[in-house]
């Protein structure tokens, strides 16, 4: 069970891993030893997951984002697998999920442009098989966008 300095400490990393030890320990009025101690234990109970850098996709050149909606007849555990694993390859695709509802997977594909969409379209459709419906929407504006989590 995380406790309120857990959480806090949470809250800084979220919004600066670069933070250092010390930094950390003074602002959750901890010393360095039992500061380190915590973020070890978050990190090998899951609770971190990584540090990384977060970079903007508009400077990078990858100016297009699609949220792709995906029906399938195929559900076999064999079929889900080889699904999986064929998502997992392509470095466009940011997020995947399975859904409830009437779209059985949503993914966000980050792309430069149309010509590049395409090209990734061309190697989902023919990367899998047994898809049914493939439903693209374009974002025209990106307002609000984070990896920060609730605590």
């Amino acid at each position: 069970m995380l406790d309120k300095t857990d959480r806090k400490l949470l809250a800084l990393l979220q919004q600066d891993c670069t933070l250092s030890l010390n930094e950390l320990a003074e602002a959750v009025n901890l010393t360095s030893t039992p500061c380190w101690k915590r973020i070890k234990k978050l990190e090998e109970e899951g609770v971190i997951l990584g540090k990384v850098a977060l970079l903007d996709a508009e400077k990078l050149g990858l100016t297009l984002t699609a949220f792709v909606r995906i029906k399938t007849q195929q559900h076999s555990s064999q079929w889900y697998q080889n699904f999986v694993e064929q998502i997992e390859s392509f470095p466009e695709v940011l997020s995947f999920y399975r859904m409830a509802g009437e779209y059985d997977y949503l993914m966000q594909v980050q792309v430069a442009d149309m010509k590049s969409y395409d090209n990734f379209y061309k190697k989902l459709v023919s990367a899998v098989p047994g898809l049914l419906d493939v439903t693209s929407n374009f974002a025209m504006e990106r307002i609000k966008s984070t990896t920060h989590l609730p605590l």
